[in-house]
């Protein structure tokens, strides 16, 4: 097994989770994740607002199991809502339908989904669907074309490495789509997602292209500065206006990167994470990029 693979194996396992939670956010993981708590996370957007970067609170959840511990976790998101109201910071909120319950119900999922809506519609807020793996894929699609009949505040994730991906933009667009375009974190079969990056990267291009120039709202969501200089072409190119797409990374990675793009003018978001249910999250990170885990290595043994 492949390190990577090892990492997104012990991401979802229950066992590790909780292991995690009785360490904290040791070992390196507070690069990647804001803390545990709402106010944790509210002040990690004061910093990067204060830079000139928007963000998107997400309260981490991956283990529901229940319909309790689904109302829960929409009770987190209602207060981060609450509490980016309150504390008056530039920030939307991303939520994952597996941590609403859409394993439970898909009905008590969209329950939950439609007293998040309404709450951030109150404060004049998005909401933006994470995209999860392969299995989740076309459930949330449903769950976003469903409330999005209802909802002018909800935005959804398509990841570039699956091959539907393509025919998804182009259904999606055709209603207004606020789309997160992403490479794909998730570990999938070569009958649903290209096995090669070249592949996934030349279809990222391809969706950032087709999104931008269909006329949706396009989140252009890399670290490779390749893709970010292909979309600024793209928007010189086609006289692409900038309310229109933004930039959006991941809290802890490609600071230098953020930092330019906010100089030369173009609009950053930068993903927060937080909540006790990181370690998935974490272990998605270390897969991702063999520097990631040699901070984590660093930081362990240091001093």
């Amino acid at each position: 097994m492949r390190v990577g693979d090892l990492f997104r194996t012990m991401g979802k396992s229950r066992l590790a989770n909780r292991a995690a939670r009785k360490y904290g956010l040791r070992f390196g993981a507070s690069r990647f994740v804001a803390g545990e708590t709402v106010s944790a996370a509210i002040e990690a957007v004061r910093r990067l607002n204060a830079s000139g970067i928007a963000a998107t609170l997400d309260h981490l959840g991956e283990f529901v199991a229940g319909e309790q511990e689904a109302r829960l976790s929409a009770d987190a998101v209602l207060r981060t809502l609450d509490a980016i109201a309150d504390a008056g910071v530039d920030s939307n909120v991303s939520v994952k339908l597996t941590s609403l319950g859409l394993d439970v119900d898909f009905g008590t999922c969209e329950s939950h989904m439609r007293r998040i809506l309404e709450r951030a519609a109150r404060y004049r807020n998005f909401v933006r669907i994470d995209m999860e793996d392969y299995a989740h894929c076309q459930p949330a699609i449903e769950m976003y074309r469903k409330l999005g009949r209802d909802y002018d505040n909800v935005g959804i994730v398509i990841q570039a490495y699956l091959y539907r991906s393509e025919r998804d933009v182009k259904e999606l667009r055709e209603v207004g789509a606020n789309l997160r375009l992403v490479k794909g974190a998730y570990k999938e079969t070569a009958d649903v997602a290209y096995p090669d990056k070249k592949d996934v990267d030349a279809n990222f291009k391809n969706l950032i292209r087709k999104q931008l120039l269909g006329g949706g709202y396009a989140a252009i969501a890399t670290h490779d500065e390749d893709a970010v200089e292909y979309a600024k072409r793209l928007v010189r190119e086609y006289g692409v206006s900038g309310d229109r797409f933004e930039f959006q990374m991941l809290y802890g990675i490609g600071e230098p990167l953020q930092r330019r793009l906010v100089r030369e003018g173009y609009k950053v978001r930068v993903y927060v994470p937080y909540g006790i249910d990181w370690f998935g999250y974490f272990m998605r990170r270390l897969a991702e990029r063999p520097a990631n885990v040699r901070f984590v290595l660093k930081h362990l043994f240091k001093g």
